[in-house]
């Protein structure tokens, strides 16, 4: 992995002068601020930046009441803030409130740093600790407009310990909407609110009501500032599903270069490149995001493996795979078995999906059935939707290899996985898992010779998998429900409902390996010699210079070998 490590590392010695002087120069004009010392007992991040990069993260234009010295730090706190580079956002914000302890959107800003809207929610120790700075930076607010911001990050905080996240990420979306309506000119509220609207989207629906009209209004902006970072990375995240995601490739193909500094602007573009089938411009980006991943786990000296590293990693090995790349697949898979400790206990379910993508995809049944959680640190008993993954590749690597015995424990622990995220009240994931359970009950039955209720079953799994969607912690299922049907169609010599399942998986997840592949047969098994040639003339194209061993690729060359024979 050591070719992973050296690329596009820069050390941020320029970057962390530049802050320096910011703080020396602050330092001569404020002479000895006064800290506030209600601050004291509350734990804040504190410590030099660590901006591996050197570069920008963006341009914001942040319109606050704070002392002119801290315009420049607290723009770049609100940058990083924007892509999720949480942790040095904090730390930013904080450096602000020791020049200026009456600045009150700095606490704001430390606030929002805790808040992770697209991501998991915060912790009870992080709830607290917000709640507290909220409480502090009420009385410093100097005009209406920053009260509304506290007041709208506060909804968020507001009975932590008595109303559940969901609800309370709806008061915030709701409060940060008022803010819109009532502040025209603030872009930030704008570009907040749209960022609110995906936090709080309907994750299983179809019509995407949040997503395009925060997309809308990112749209809007984005003419006058295009190199706003939160405009490209908002844009990416409510334009990820297959409806809408043509529509922000040309910001997705400009997020990376807008803020070059972040391992999170690095990757996101391949959410959208991903969605489009778009392979080789997923590999460079997450390629350039674990880079710059590395490269602050060293600067920070983290015990462990920084999670977005491993986020990367799911999104490049699952581009690898749809180029029939298994060497450099498995490359990644020997550096995540390397891997003995993951901080934070984040990006589980991808250090889950790397393996059970590896075995599936090339249908190695047997190391399916055998695959086992990593690394040792997490207590992965506390993680029921993470692991529920591993169990699905075990049902399935045991069925193909006939022990129906062993498919049926792992479905049993399943189904206890899936109890265990009713009783959670996680919804969505509880659906992600009845899909997994839905598909191995079917394929349980067919290995029983059960077909017509083994395809009933496989039937519904595909179609709650439809209505459900991706979760945006993945690149994708790691065999998807339509492409597990055309698979059992065509094991059934059923080519003609085979290559409908196909077809209609490959509308929603264009350019999948297997996908393309399945399909080729099937239309070959029709007697459909043009559409067989269509087909594997695309799946040569799509591992075109990858150096592929699979058997697909031989039965490919050979098909239109023969085929060009006439």
């Amino acid at each position: 992995m050591q070719n992973y490590k050296n690329i596009k590392i820069l050390k941020s010695t320029f970057f962390l002068l530049c802050i320096s002087s910011l703080f020396w120069i602050s330092g001569c004009q404020e002479k000895n601020p006064s800290p506030n010392p209600e601050l004291l007992n509350i734990e804040l991040l504190r410590g030099d930046l660590v901006l591996c990069s050197g570069k920008s993260f963006g341009e914001v234009r942040f319109s606050v009441s704070c002392k002119y010295s801290v315009r420049e730090i607290f723009n770049l706190a609100v940058s990083l803030l924007h892509s999720f580079e949480y942790q040095e956002a904090e730390k930013a914000f904080v450096k602000v409130l020791d020049v200026d302890p009456e600045c009150a959107m700095a606490y704001w800003g430390v606030a929002m740093s805790i808040y992770h809207a697209a991501w998991f929610p915060p912790q009870e120790d992080d709830l607290v600790r917000a709640a507290k700075i909220l409480e502090v930076a009420e009385p410093i607010a100097k005009n209406s407009r920053e009260k509304d911001y506290l007041d709208a990050i506060g909804a968020y905080y507001k009975d932590w310990d008595k109303t559940d996240h969901k609800t309370r990420a709806k008061n915030y979306e709701q409060k940060m909407e008022q803010m819109y309506t009532k502040y025209k000119d603030d872009t930030e509220s704008a570009i907040f609110y749209a960022l609110a609207l995906y936090s709080t989207r309907d994750r299983s629906g179809k019509e995407y009501i949040n997503e395009k009209k925060a997309g809308e209004i990112l749209k809007s902006i984005s003419l006058d500032q295009p190199d706003h970072p939160g405009v490209a990375h908002y844009t990416i995240h409510n334009y990820d599903n297959p409806e809408l995601a043509h529509l922000a490739l040309p910001t997705a193909r400009r997020y990376a270069d807008i803020a070059p500094g972040s391992s999170h602007a690095q990757h996101m573009p391949s959410h959208i490149f991903t969605r489009l089938g778009f392979w080789e411009e997923s590999i460079q980006s997450n390629i350039n995001s674990m880079s710059a991943a590395q490269c602050y786990a060293e600067q920070t000296k983290i015990d462990g493996i920084w999670f977005e590293e491993v986020h990367a990693m799911d999104y490049l090995t699952y581009a690898y795979l749809q180029q029939g790349n298994n060497a450099k697949a498995n490359e990644l898979y020997q550096h995540l078995l390397s891997m003995k400790k993951l901080t934070p206990l984040k990006a589980l379910y991808n250090f889950g999906a790397i393996p059970a993508r590896i075995f599936l995809e090339n249908k190695d049944w047997i190391n399916a059935a055998q695959i086992r959680q990593h690394p040792s640190n997490v207590d992965w008993e506390n993680f029921p939707w993470e692991i529920a993954i591993t169990h699905f590749a075990r049902v399935l690597g045991a069925v193909h290899t006939k022990d129906i015995e062993s498919a049926e424990r792992d479905l049993n622990i399943l189904r206890s996985l899936h109890q265990q995220i009713v009783d959670r009240n996680d919804q969505y994931n509880a659906k992600q898992v009845l899909v997994q359970i839905k598909a191995s009950e079917a394929w349980i039955y067919f290995g029983k010779g059960e077909n017509d209720m083994a395809i009933s079953l496989m039937h519904e799994a595909s179609v709650m998998e439809d209505n459900i969607g991706k979760h945006p912690v993945t690149p994708g299922e790691v065999l998807p429900a339509r492409e597990l049907l055309g698979d059992m169609f065509l094991i059934l010599n059923k080519p003609k409902e085979a290559l409908e399942a196909y077809e209609l998986d490959l509308g929603s997840r264009p350019n999948r390996f297997n996908g393309i592949c399945g399909a080729a047969v099937s239309a070959k098994n029709m007697g459909d010699q043009e559409k067989a040639k269509m087909y594997f003339n695309s799946l040569l194209k799509l591992s075109e210079g990858s150096n592929s061993d699979r058997l697909e690729i031989k039965e490919a060359n050979a098909f239109i070998s023969a085929i060009s024979e006439f």
